[in-house]
């Protein structure tokens, strides 16, 4: 977990080639997909029903929307700035379809820094294994030190 405190912290404004950046992979399994429907209910059958996706003209179930946005949690929470961070906003588009198995890369580097209320702006995106983007984000973040 990194502990980056706001002073650390490098927008792009201020050194657009040596913005504080992050990363981390993650493959999306069919026991995320079952725990976000017992969280959340969402028993739309593009997610539940495997023959219903393929009728629709996908390639197989869709994974939960917003259990992809959940991995700008764990890049804000753990990554960047990480334990000192307080989740403010994440305001989130969903590009293409992901599906149960697709390997995921979650990044993002910080955009802005707004000095008077201390909270950073981090701009992100979650990329597959083909290297499409199927979604981005804007982050922003305050710090608890």
């Amino acid at each position: 977990m990194n502990e980056y405190t706001f002073e650390e912290i490098v927008s792009q404004e201020e050194d657009k080639d040596n913005c504080t950046r992050a990363q981390f992979e993650v493959t999306v399994t069919e026991e995320m997909m079952q725990k976000f429907y017992e969280i959340s209910g969402d028993n739309n059958p593009l997610h539940m029903d495997d023959d219903f996706a393929r009728n629709m003209n996908f390639d197989g179930r869709v994974v939960y929307g917003m259990l992809c946005a959940s991995f700008y949690s764990k890049l804000a929470g753990v990554y960047l700035p990480g334990k000192y961070c307080i989740l403010l906003s994440v305001d989130s588009a969903f590009r293409l379809p992901v599906f149960i198995g697709d390997k995921l890369f979650v990044e993002g580097f910080v955009k802005q820094k707004h000095e008077t209320t201390r909270v950073i702006e981090v701009s992100a995106r979650i990329v597959n294994q083909d290297g499409k983007k199927v979604g981005k984000a804007k982050i922003l973040a305050g710090f608890l030190k």
